[in-house]
């Protein structure tokens, strides 16, 4: 998405990185021509990020894990034996 000039003024006015500008532009909720992350989604989204984070530590420190599927059946599951 191409920034016009007075969005780039508003930006550095208000000290909101483009970091957060292309978070709020793939993970928001569109009102109209708004792009919108208010404080309770990102409550939630917070949650839901520390929820992901203690699955992905628990992963870790089992040193990974295999899933072995074919089309849509699971076929079994192991802890990885080799460390990266």
């Amino acid at each position: 998405m191409h920034a016009t000039h007075h969005s780039k003024a508003r930006q550095a006015q208000r000290g909101i990185p483009l970091k957060m500008i292309d978070y709020v532009l793939a993970h928001d909720t569109v009102d109209q021509d708004k792009f919108i992350i208010s404080t309770k989604e990102a409550k939630q989204r917070l949650a839901d990020l520390e929820r992901e984070k203690r699955l992905l530590m628990n992963i870790q420190d089992k040193g990974g894990i295999v899933v072995v599927a074919k089309g849509d059946a699971l076929i079994t599951t192991y802890n990885c034996t080799q460390r990266a």
